[in-house]
C-alpha cells in the first residue's frame, strides 16, 4: 500500500532557491541544462567506478563546457570519456566548439591516461534555434567532432506548461481524456511517496521491463539517483494506486532548472486496464506545473507504442543533433565500440531478453 507522502505538489525546492554548486547553478540556469550534467548524476555513476572531470571554456559568445565521466575498464590501457546531455553552452557557435574542443584535448593531456574519446550528446534540437539548418551540426564537424552511436534517447516530447491547466487539457487526445476520467471513476487516485516506496517502484519497473523487452538495473542503482536528488527536492515518485492504495503505476521524476523530467516508469497489468498510466501523467503534468516548471519532457520515444502513448498527452515532438565523439585515440575508441556492443549482448542474454527491444532504460 502506497501512503500519500506529506510536501509540496512534487518536490519541495531549496530555500530560497538557491544552489550551493557553481557548476549546477550554471547547468540549471541553462535552458537545455539536463539533471545528468549536475553533481547529482556525478555521485550516481561513482558507485559504478565513473570518474568526473568538468571542463569549462570561456568563448567569446559565453561559456560552454561538460561534465564528463570517465571510466578505465580493467583489460584495456585507455580511458573512455561520456559528457551525458552535454555539453551546457551559452552558444552553439563554431568558436564556442572549437574552444570547447580544445579545452577537452588539454584536459586530456593534463589528466586523463590515454583517453580514446570523449562523447557527448547535447540537448540541442535538429534544425532547431540553436541549429539552424544544420549550423550547429557543421560547427560539431568543424570542432573535430564527428557523429557516434546514441546513447541517450534521439527524440523526445516535450510539453510547454505555460500553457493554462484548459489548453493542456484540450491537448490531449479526446481518447485519452476519456481514459483519464475512466481511471478516475475506478476510484484510482495519484499519491506521491517518499524513499520507503522505491521497493513498490523497483516492482512495478521490472515488470514493465521484461514485458517491453528492455534492461534496468538493480533497485540500488535506483536508490542512489533518490539519494543524490532528493535532498534538495529534484526527485519525485509518484503512485497510481486503486481504492485500496495497491500500486498500479509508477513514475520516478527528475528536475533540473525549470524543466521536469520522467526518465523511469512503468505500470502493472491491472493498472493497464484501469488506465491508471493515463491518469498518473496526466497528474504527474499537472503537478509540475503547479511547481512552477516550465516544460515537462516525457524523456524518449523507445518503441512505437510508447511513441504513442506520449503522443496522445500533446506537446511536441523534439528531435536532438544526436551523439558526436571527439576522438583522440582510433584503436581505443573501436575497442570500445566493440567491447559495449558485446556487453549489451552478454546482459540482455543474461537477462532472457533475447528478442529485439531498446538495450536499456534510457538514462541506465
Amino acid at each position: 500500500m502506497i501512503e500519500e507522502a506529506a510536501g509540496a505538489v512534487l518536490a519541495p525546492p531549496l530555500p530560497g532557491g538557491e544552489i550551493a554548486d557553481p557548476w549546477d547553478a550554471f547547468v540549471s540556469s541553462s535552458p537545455r541544462g539536463s539533471y545528468l550534467q549536475t553533481g547529482g548524476w556525478a555521485r550516481v555513476k561513482a558507485v559504478n567506478g565513473w570518474v568526473m572531470r568538468r571542463v569549462l571554456a570561456e568563448a567569446p559568445d559565453g561559456p560552454i563546457g561538460a561534465q564528463i565521466l570517465l571510466r578505465h575498464p580493467r583489460g584495456v590501457p585507455w580511458t573512455f570519456g561520456y559528457a551525458p546531455r552535454g555539453p551546457v553552452a551559452a552558444s552553439w557557435t563554431e568558436e564556442s566548439l572549437h574552444d570547447l574542443a580544445v579545452a577537452l584535448r588539454a584536459e586530456a593531456r593534463i589528466s586523463v591516461a590515454r583517453l580514446s574519446h570523449v562523447r557527448i550528446d547535447p540537448e540541442v534540437e535538429l534544425d532547431g534555434p540553436d541549429d539552424p539548418d544544420g549550423a550547429a551540426r557543421r560547427a560539431l564537424a568543424a570542432a573535430g567532432f564527428r557523429p557516434a552511436p546514441p546513447i541517450q534517447p534521439a527524440r523526445t516530447r516535450v510539453v510547454d506548461l505555460r500553457a493554462t491547466e484548459e489548453v493542456l487539457w484540450s491537448d490531449l487526445r479526446k481518447k485519452w481524456r476519456q481514459y483519464v476520467n475512466h481511471a478516475r471513476a475506478e476510484s484510482v487516485s495519484v499519491r506521491a511517496a517518499e524513499v520507503d516506496g522505491l521497493d513498490a517502484f523497483y516492482e512495478i519497473y521490472r515488470e514493465t521491463a521484461a514485458r517491453a523487452g528492455f534492461l534496468i538495473r538493480t533497485l540500488g542503482a535506483y536508490r542512489d539517483v533518490w539519494d543524490a536528488f532528493r535532498p534538495a527536492g529534484h526527485a519525485t515518485l509518484l503512485f497510481a494506486v486503486d481504492r485500496d492504495g495497491t500500486p498500479l503505476a509508477t513514475l520516478f521524476l527528475v528536475s533540473c532548472g525549470d524543466r521536469v523530467v520522467e526518465p523511469y516508469g512503468g505500470m502493472t497489468a491491472t493498472g493497464a486496464l484501469l488506465r491508471a498510466n493515463y491518469l498518473l501523467k496526466w497528474e504527474a503534468i499537472l503537478r509540475a506545473k503547479a511547481a512552477g516548471a516550465a516544460t515537462y519532457d516525457m524523456w524518449g520515444l523507445a518503441h512505437p507504442g510508447i511513441e504513442h502513448f506520449k503522443t496522445g498527452f500533446g506537446g511536441r515532438e523534439v528531435r536532438y543533433v544526436g551523439a558526436w565523439d571527439l576522438v583522440l585515440d582510433r584503436l581505443g575508441r573501436e575497442v570500445y565500440e566493440r567491447g559495449q556492443a558485446a556487453r549489451v549482448r552478454w546482459a540482455r542474454r543474461r537477462a532472457g531478453l533475447d528478442r529485439e527491444g531498446p538495450a536499456t532504460a534510457a538514462t541506465d
